[in-house]
């Protein structure tokens, strides 16, 4: 097929506008340590608006701006916006405006999100991007995608073209269905005008409610690499899984034909809380303007293994760390909770 180049999905460390955090509230299934989750929330606000602007999404933001305005100081809380909205969870990677670029305006995709295949209620977050695009929040073309169903931690993109996904994720139940393999890859080429999409098969993270986003296991990084998860103990219930995973990534080329540099990401110790063992990864972090913000787990050990890694392949960026022992509960990350606006699309 022949693509349009007029525009393209940016990598994630490409120049970024912003990034919006969609803030946990009473109503949430965070209620249960909702005090918790927002000191999570404030430190990732923190990090984020050091570097870039944030955009705060809640039904009531005076609270929210109340108690930004008591943990950081005037500098910070000049770089945050707000927007009043309903929703009915957190996870603004998946229910977020996925950006393409060109030379002349940023084009807002805002694809179907129904609670990961079903799952979950979802009408309230489904519906965020177009509250924020009519009240003039988010700047671009508004293109409603609904008809449909992609989250934006199931795709990843090199900003040259290439889209990186899993099969297990968007040919899970009460997605697409009955689109095949195929007719899903001419979806994404024809939605991101990319040229090329990759499909991974292996790779499920225990306790993961997505059916296997790429953004738990699999990275795209500067300079045609991939940063994953690699499980090395054969004692773990991930390891045959994990092992195929990457035996399958030293097999993918580059457009120019050239394989991958492969650098792998530790895989942390269980962690279980009611007897379950929750989807902790070093994956899901979150590139903005001169940092990474990753993931830890009070394992100090893989956490700074994790952060080597990182910095190896963003070696021009500050290595910003935050606890995510509280995230995982909800069976996320940070990747999950944010989604980056390029240049242009947050003022």
């Amino acid at each position: 097929m022949t693509t349009d180049d007029t525009f393209y999905l940016p990598a994630e460390w490409q120049p970024q506008s912003g990034i919006q955090l969609t803030w946990p509230h009473q109503e949430t299934d965070w209620h249960p340590y909702l005090d918790d989750i927002q000191h999570t929330y404030i430190e990732l606000a923190k990090a984020i608006t050091t570097h870039e602007l944030l955009l705060v999404v809640a039904p009531q933001t005076e609270p929210i701006r109340q108690q930004l305005e008591a943990h950081l100081d005037a500098t910070h809380c000049a770089r945050i916006r707000y927007c009043a909205c309903p929703t009915n969870d957190t996870w603004a990677r998946d229910h977020g405006a996925l950006t393409l670029m060109s030379k002349t305006h940023p084009q807002l995709l805002d694809f179907r999100f129904n609670g990961w295949g079903e799952k979950f209620e979802a009408g309230f977050d489904n519906a965020i991007t177009r509250h924020l695009c009519a009240q003039q929040i988010l700047h671009g073309t508004y293109e409603d995608c609904n008809d449909f169903v992609l989250e934006g931690g199931s795709i990843e993109s090199d900003g040259q073209g290439t889209i990186l996904t899993t099969s297990h994720c968007l040919l899970a139940p009460h997605r697409n269905q009955p689109l095949t393999r195929d007719a899903l890859t001419q979806q994404l080429l024809n939605r991101f005008h990319a040229k090329r999409v990759l499909w991974l098969d292996h790779g499920t993270l225990e306790g993961d409610d997505t059916d296997g986003h790429i953004d738990t296991t699999v990275r795209f990084a500067p300079n045609d690499t991939l940063l994953y998860i690699c499980c090395n103990n054969p004692a773990d219930s991930h390891y045959a899984d994990f092992q195929a995973l990457e035996q399958q990534l030293h097999t993918l080329r580059t457009l120019e034909g050239k394989p991958y540099q492969l650098i792998p990401l530790p895989f942390p110790d269980p962690i279980y809380y009611e007897g379950e063992r929750l989807p902790a990864t070093y994956a899901n972090f979150l590139v903005i303007n001169g940092a990474v913000i990753y993931p830890t787990y009070n394992q100090p050990h893989n956490d700074r293994l994790a952060c080597e890694a990182l910095q190896r392949a963003f070696p021009d960026r500050e290595m910003l760390p935050v606890d995510s022992r509280i995230i995982i509960r909800q069976h996320g990350s940070i990747h999950c909770l944010t989604m980056q606006y390029p240049t242009g699309v947050l003022r």
